[in-house]
């Protein structure tokens, strides 16, 4: 006697299933990050080393810087509020590449250093609140674009340099002997300010000067090399977030760390991956649409139901379903199209006409076909057995022919 071996079934999805599921899903997630990397290499190139001296990308100042070196001017990068404070001095420029960057604890520690002294303080595209701290009678107007324009002011350094590639932020002072140069709409695109030490502040809306490739247009390489080639010494400060003093405790959390563009993009896959969710929730199909682990035989479903109807007393319902039953078979057997056979006015004559004279009363079809619910559950075993032989009527072979009307 040999043992019985028994199957075993699993419910657990397999591993090809679960790959037919996801792979849309993954194949979405790998072109969105193939696209950000695609993207953060090709611009990598452009934006690597903006604005540093070392540079010599489109966007760096390696040219403006080797133009000073020829000329003398020490150039020296650096990346902290101390040590562009420190280095501060009569024969000293400061330049900030980016002052909106930095705090207003930033912004006052180096205000104090360079506002002492003979210096010279550029600042690129200050904003309010880089203003608000080194220039407070200064105020910033909406940006313009950048264009040649010329210097309308007396300052040697832009008269000597005639038309320029200037304009971004504009600003409008009532300080006394400002130099409002390159303006755009009564506002200046190079404001120069005095300081009570003797020194003076440089604003300039935009940075485009200092870029390498725009450095040898018209006369921005003049104006860049005077305007920061007016001392021995030239301090370029590069605003860094690993600068301490960013910070109002010296302390920096992992998500200061984080540069902005970083934020948005996790912003936008986080939006992605909510769509995601929502198109994968909607379910257009059965709730569980796995395979079932056995075949259930339709006679069994059928019990089911009925012990269903048996409990809920729901003889009405049992009654219509076998009713709908027996008027979907009837209609092929009697020429009536399937979209007709629940309508009585159709049906019951076609059935009329192929039964006996003795059976073919118009009232007894109705109420068996379409009548009211049984009152008990004797009177729907007998619907029921009633319905069967009307059926088999049909299906016997010695059933009649269609009746003939007496017109006919």
């Amino acid at each position: 006697m040999s043992a019985a071996t028994t199957a075993t079934t699993s419910l657990a999805p397999s591993t090809r299933r679960v790959w037919t599921r996801s792979r849309g899903l993954l194949a979405g997630l790998l072109v969105l990050v193939l696209g950000g990397v695609g993207l953060a290499v090709l611009r990598s190139g452009d934006q690597h080393g903006r604005l540093d001296p070392r540079s010599v990308d489109r966007n760096g100042s390696g040219a403006v810087a080797a133009l000073l070196a020829d000329r003398g001017i020490d150039t020296r990068v650096v990346t902290t509020t101390e040590e562009a404070a420190a280095a501060a001095g009569p024969d000293t420029t400061v330049l900030v590449a980016d002052p909106d960057l930095l705090t207003r604890r930033q912004l006052g520690t180096l205000q104090q250093a360079t506002g002492r002294t003979a210096g010279r303080t550029v600042l690129l595209a200050p904003g309010p609140p880089a203003l608000n701290v080194f220039a407070p009678k200064v105020e910033a107007g909406a940006p313009a674009g950048v264009e040649p324009l010329s210097p309308n002011c007396t300052l040697p350094a832009a008269r000597s340099a005639g038309d320029a590639e200037l304009g971004g932020l504009r600003y409008s002072t009532s300080a006394p002997g400002a130099d409002h140069c390159y303006p755009v709409g009564g506002k200046a695109t190079l404001l120069r300010l005095p300081t009570t030490a003797g020194g003076d502040a440089v604003l300039l809306g935009a940075p485009d000067i200092l870029y390498n490739h725009r450095l040898a247009e018209r006369g921005n390489a003049s104006l860049a090399l005077q305007l920061l080639g007016s001392h021995k010494h030239l301090v370029w400060y590069l605003p860094s977030v690993s600068d301490p003093s960013s910070t109002q405790d010296g302390r920096r959390s992992f998500l200061d760390l984080i540069p902005s563009g970083w934020r948005w993009a996790l912003l936008q896959l986080l939006i992605a991956a909510a769509l995601a969710g929502v198109w994968r929730a909607r379910r257009l199909g059965p709730l569980v649409p796995e395979r079932l682990p056995v075949t259930v035989p339709a006679a069994e479903t059928t019990e089911g139901h009925a012990r269903l109807y048996q409990q809920a007393d729901a003889r009405d319902r049992a009654a219509a379903a076998l009713r709908a039953a027996t008027r979907d078979r009837l209609a092929p057997l009697t020429g009536v199209a399937p979209t007709h056979a629940h309508t009585p006015d159709i049906l019951l004559p076609a059935v009329a006409a192929r039964l006996p004279a003795d059976a073919a009363s118009g009232t007894a079809l109705h109420a068996l076909l379409f009548g009211p619910p049984p009152a008990d559950d004797k009177a729907l075993v007998t619907l029921a057995d009633q319905l069967d032989n009307l059926e088999h009527s049909f299906l016997s072979p010695e059933r009649h022919a269609p009746r003939e009307h007496p017109d006919s």
